[in-house]
């Protein structure tokens, strides 16, 4: 486990790397698709698990189901660079239907413990897919 300023600060640039155009901004918010403000705050991110937790609950549903344009091709290619990018700062190979098991189960911060469950697995979707707790819809009957 890593807890230390200088592994964080790692974790850091490494992000601005695998996000092409991304940037912090003086908010100390990671931008990591400015055209359709795909962001999340570094500043409660004291180790660089923190960092990757919050990759994978604030930006999984834009490598999944975000539609922010109005032609298919466009937001197909917008997916792809998103999950590109996150496998790019973590180290995985995470395909479209993987994007779609962590959303489910991690996306928007659902719940937490779960993903830091996940990192420590090594990002093991396997596992995430056999043992987390889907998300389940309201049942309004």
């Amino acid at each position: 486990m890593f807890d230390n300023y200088g592994d964080t600060m790692k974790a850091r640039k490494k992000l601005l790397v695998s996000f092409p155009g991304s940037y912090i901004n003086s908010r100390d918010e990671f931008i990591a698709h400015p055209r359709t403000n795909q962001y999340f705050l570094l500043a409660d991110c004291m180790t660089p698990e923190d960092i990757q937790a919050k990759v994978l609950e604030w930006l999984s549903r834009a490598a999944f189901k975000m539609q922010p344009y109005s032609q298919e091709w466009r937001n197909d290619r917008f997916h792809n660079a998103m999950r590109v990018s996150i496998n790019a700062f973590l180290g995985t190979a995470f395909t479209e239907e993987d994007m779609e098991i962590i959303y489910c189960k991690l996306g928007n911060r659902i719940d937490h413990e779960l993903t830091m469950q996940f990192i420590l697995t090594g990002c093991d979707i396997a596992w995430l897919a056999s043992d987390g707790k889907m998300r389940s819809e309201p049942d309004w009957r």
